[in-house]
């Protein structure tokens, strides 16, 4: 067992994926967890976190309204960590910021007290081959006990939108029971320290699956009903296994368990709600979600008779694709009810209410409208902002009935007025995200000029950010990539920018995936690039085929005026993309970099012979210089995945000064010379990404940060004198479960940092003594 503190509220504001990606996560929380070089003088900096505003971003699969106290509320993300609404504050609030385990970031369930607001548990483990474990706190998540499980969870894998496997015996406080994935029912009678399975539980679990197979949905949802007339409490359970689909009641405390009706297979329960007169109310699914749910039904048992009723909202024959998963009850008012369908991609994902128990239903979507001024990006370059997708997450707030909010695959919606609202006007909803930063960021650029900052985020493209405290205005469209791989700009041009990207999730096929801004990132023209002809290593002749997936990195000359795209044979334009013609003399694979003040220059690294390759042709052509200073083979830093940080870079304002990352002979090299030579900085330090920012005052170069492990785990790094030294910028409230991406320095502000992390945004670091 151990206790960590959650992060304080938040600073006042300033003025506030696929198996590669999965893999190179893995490498980055090896090198965080494992063994390192201790440097006993290493010091922490005064240093002062905060988030830059996006506003939410990524999928919560459920939001969570306390019993005990009004004005209480958690949400669980899959992998930013579990928030909780402080009302006074008016603010969401990071639970899990001090926390330096990746997988506890992962939510797989939330419970919170029913009559004490202050103990709120929450099971924690992002995928089955992590670690995972049960998460006690006392003072509302302001610091917490971790009592480690083997029992693997899936917080960021199918099957997290399911209703909360996690429940409080309300009559027992004391109890809480587990609706596990691959292991079946599991009880705990000390407040989740220690933990057993219900072996009077009909369904065991199927085990963990092998690696490479598809996870387990396994239990779907713990539930507590409402005490009977004749004072039994009945416990419902939702399996969702294949084979073993169906609901199960207990009305002896868990002695003894039966099945309870409902629907027959593909359909299996997804989520319930249980109202205050004893009805309980079940959505039933095809597929575990958040995707491939193609049929889905709604259905209600009845307290008196234990008589079933579908009330599913639509019914017919010809309805379009989609099923149903969130619901909930009004606590003060018995009878009414609200659902929501999960994957109904057209006409759109939908909520409907109901008062009369479900046997007749208001679809709330066609006169509901939404304000997204505060997170302009949720327009996604159109005229109105969609109602949401993936609506895993739908409550009903306890002690106000209007209060009503649900989460989507990009934000938190909510209305105070869902309890009057019939149709004669429209029906308001907001984004509920004050202090909620849960996305995936993959690049960033500081520019010595224009926007204070730019980013590439993954599923929101990215964003040219004028004002840190706000959502920004400027969003990355035209085109509007899923994800944004890679931001360069012309060093002595900085208004010139490049962009390469994964097309749009509802992009056509053939859709750009590189683009071009001359207004530092304000406004964008697509890059269409064509089949080019090369003469591979030989002679033989052969066709560079345009890369329509977004794998190939693009960069920029320092002028603006020429673009080298690294596909598998590297092509270059000196004519912003009007023409296109094949480089020559660059290894398969090379990614070329542009030297930031003189045009004529670009760099590429020969991983093999670990020597430089450089041309002096504006990119034309590349010769390979007998490079003194390095590792003879760098080929284990070589990066296999399109977002991996690229470890050779040129410093921005010098001609000819390289500097060379390698994290597997965990070494810094700096060249001035073009790459002629390079002289080893400092002592070992595995550097992850690497970024440069304004000089100290004083000092001749540049602020060096990087996201490195010098022995005591993956943190944040500044040095001011090239690498000789380094000063640890995060301390231990502010881990963020070490899920740190890609870094960058401001080239405007001494001192101050933006750090990428997978999953709780852009992270701000200021320096505490920096100049004014």
């Amino acid at each position: 067992m151990a206790a960590f503190p959650a992060c304080q509220p938040p600073a006042p504001p300033l003025s506030r994926f696929c198996a590669r990606a999965l893999a190179f996560l893995a490498a980055l929380l090896a090198v965080a967890c494992g063994p390192g070089i201790s440097h006993a003088d290493d010091q922490t900096a005064a240093y002062h976190w905060q988030s830059v505003t996006v506003g939410a971003g990524g999928f919560a699969p459920d939001i969570v309204f306390s019993t005990a106290e009004p004005g209480l509320a958690y949400l669980r993300t899959d992998m930013g960590g579990a928030y909780r609404w402080d009302d006074k504050q008016g603010t969401w609030i990071a639970l899990q910021d001090s926390m330096p385990t990746s997988s506890y970031m992962g939510i797989e369930s939330l419970a919170a007290d029913p009559i004490d607001p202050d103990r709120v548990y929450v099971a924690t483990g992002m995928y089955r081959g992590y670690d995972a474990a049960m998460l006690r706190s006392d003072d509302r998540g302001g610091t917490w006990e971790i009592f480690p499980v083997p029992y693997r969870m899936g917080g960021n894998e199918d099957g997290r939108g399911l209703g909360e496997r996690l429940a409080i015996d309300p009559d027992n406080r004391d109890r809480l029971y587990f609706g596990s994935r691959h292991d079946g029912l599991l009880v705990s009678e000390d407040r989740g320290e220690h933990w057993t399975r219900v072996e009077s539980f009909p369904h065991k679990g199927v085990g963990v699956p092998p690696h490479g197979k598809a996870t387990n949905a396994g239990l779907s949802f713990v539930l507590f009903g409402e005490r009977t007339p004749d004072g039994i409490r009945p416990i419902f359970v939702g399996v969702a296994d294949r084979g073993a689909e169906g609901l199960y009641r207990s009305d002896d405390g868990g002695a003894s368990w039966q099945p309870a009706g409902g629907p027959q297979a593909p359909l299996f329960p997804a989520q319930a709600a249980a109202g205050t007169d004893g009805y309980l109310y079940v959505t039933w699914v095809t597929s575990p979600g958040p995707n491939g749910v193609k049929a889905g039904a709604v259905w209600r048992l009845a307290p008196d008779t234990g008589a079933w009723t579908d009330i599913t909202p639509t019914k017919g024959p010809n309805l379009p694709p989609g099923g149903y998963m969130a619901i909930s009850t009004d606590r003060q008012h018995a009878g009414t009810v609200v659902v929501a369908s999960m994957n109904r991609w057209k006409p759109g994902d939908s909520i409907w209410r109901s008062t009369d128990h479900g046997d007749t239903w208001t679809d709330v979507r066609p006169f509901s409208k939404r304000d997204v001024s505060a997170t302009p990006y949720l327009n996604w370059g159109n005229a109105e902002a969609d109602f949401g997708w993936w609506i895993a997450g739908l409550a009903i707030d306890p002690f106000k009935s209007g209060h009503v909010a649900y989460t989507t695959g990009a934000t938190v919606y909510a209305t105070d007025a869902l309890d009057t609202a019939d149709g004669s006007a429209p029906l308001l909803w907001k984004p509920w995200i004050d202090g909620i930063e849960q996305t995936a960021i993959i690049t960033l650029r500081s520019l010595p000029e224009g926007p204070v900052l730019l980013s590439g985020f993954g599923d929101l493209s990215g964003f040219a950010h004028t004002d840190l405290s706000r959502s920004p205005i400027h969003q990355f469209t035209n085109p509007v990539f899923a994800n944004t791989n890679v931001i360069d700009y012309a060093g002595a041009n900085p208004a010139l920018i490049v962009r390469s990207g994964t097309p749009g999730h509802r992009s056509p096929d053939g859709s750009p995936v590189l683009a071009w801004s001359a207004d530092h990132g304000l406004s964008w023209q697509p890059l269409h690039v064509p089949a080019v002809p090369y003469t591979r290593q030989g002679g033989k002749a052969a066709t560079q085929q345009p890369d329509l997936s977004g794998n190939s990195a693009i960069a920029v000359s320092a002028d603006g005026d020429s673009f080298i795209v690294a596909s598998d044979h590297a092509i270059v334009s000196h004519d912003r993309g009007q023409s296109w013609r094949a480089t020559s003399g660059l290894p398969a694979g090379s990614r070329p970099v542009a030297d930031r003040t003189d045009a004529t220059l670009w760099y590429a690294m020969h991983f093999a012979s670990g020597r430089v390759l450089v041309s002096t042709d504006g990119g034309d052509s590349f010769k390979l210089l007998p490079t003194k200073g390095l590792p003879s083979s760098l080929k284990e830093d070589r990066p296999t995945w399109r977002e991996q940080p690229w470890p050779l870079m040129a410093a921005p304002g010098r001609t000819g000064e390289l500097w060379y990352f390698s994290a597997a002979n965990e070494r810094l090299y700096r060249s001035t010379d073009g790459g002629l030579s390079f002289r080893a900085q400092g002592g070992r330090i595995a550097i992850k990404a690497l970024a440069f920012g304004k000089a100290a005052q004083g000092q001749p170069l540049l602020t060096l940060f990087a996201l490195a492990d010098r022995g005591d785990g993956l943190a944040i790094w500044r040095s001011t004198d090239g690498g000789a030294s380094w000063l640890r910028l995060n301390d231990a409230r502010h881990q963020y479960g070490r899920r740190f991406r890609t870094i960058e320095g401001d080239m405007r502000t001494f001192g101050r940092v933006y750090v990428g992390t997978d999953g709780r945004g852009i992270l701000l670091g200021d320096s505490a003594d920096a100049p004014e």
